[in-house]
């Protein structure tokens, strides 16, 4: 009855410690998500001409 005990605390731990581990995955995902959106929403404003930064011939070796 001893080990049954132990097992099921054991088991019960395992459960918590893996609902954690998830809150903790749901809440960088979500702060990924929301610094995309904000960067993505952000981009346009930050750009201070129309011009590429590419120039349109290649530099001499």
């Amino acid at each position: 009855m001893f080990e049954f005990e132990i097992q099921q605390a054991r088991s019960a731990e395992l459960i918590r410690r893996a609902d954690e581990a998830r809150l903790v995955r749901e809440a960088l995902r979500a702060r990924r998500a929301a610094r995309r959106e904000a960067r993505r929403d952000a981009a346009p404003a930050e750009s201070h001409t129309s011009r590429s930064r590419r120039h349109g011939f290649t530099r001499a070796a």
